[in-house]
């Protein structure tokens, strides 16, 4: 479901169980649009995923053959695991709609856009992903989302002392 359509209420916020979060993702990347993918996982990735054991980094997603999969996530191996423990950095099948993937399929293929993981979480005791529609940015633009962090961070700043009456 992509959450530009209005359904989320803050009842399905707060049932969120974050256990990975792309940060430097924003940093990188104009985020244009995102998903809500179901993973299928193997019984011990969901174990070492309950422990709040993932990371994000370097995933991508890739459509093949009409589906949808998430590369290069790392998710470490369960520790009271046996010989049924899972590759650390194995690929797994995303689960979205049919018209999800194409729309992303359309995106991929113009130039430029990729499609990378935002955060892992659990909703209801089901593992989810969240995926971003990105495009990359340039080192200006990244240099121009910090200085502009940076005015606005500043401005509240002086806004804050004159309202306590400081003088600037």
């Amino acid at each position: 479901m992509a959450t530009g359509k209005s359904g989320a209420s803050a009842k399905d916020a707060e049932a969120r169980k974050v256990v990975a979060s792309n940060k430097k993702a924003r940093h990188d990347y104009h985020i244009e649009d995102t998903f809500e993918a179901g993973l299928v996982l193997q019984g011990t990735e969901v174990k070492s995923l309950r422990m709040g054991r993932a990371s994000l980094v370097d995933g991508f997603v890739d459509i093949d053959g009409g589906e949808a999969w998430l590369h290069a996530v790392h998710i470490p191996e369960y520790a009271q695991g046996t010989w049924t423990n899972h590759a650390a950095r194995r690929k797994r099948k995303l689960l979205l709609h049919r018209d999800e993937i194409d729309k992303i399929e359309r995106k991929v293929s113009e130039k430029g856009h990729t499609v990378i993981p935002l955060s892992l979480y659990f909703v209801k005791g089901r593992a989810k992903i969240e995926i971003g529609l990105a495009k990359g940015k340039k080192s200006w633009d990244k240099r121009q989302a910090i200085a502009e962090r940076t005015a606005d961070r500043e401005k509240e700043e002086a806004i804050g002392r004159r309202l306590k009456g400081m003088r600037d």
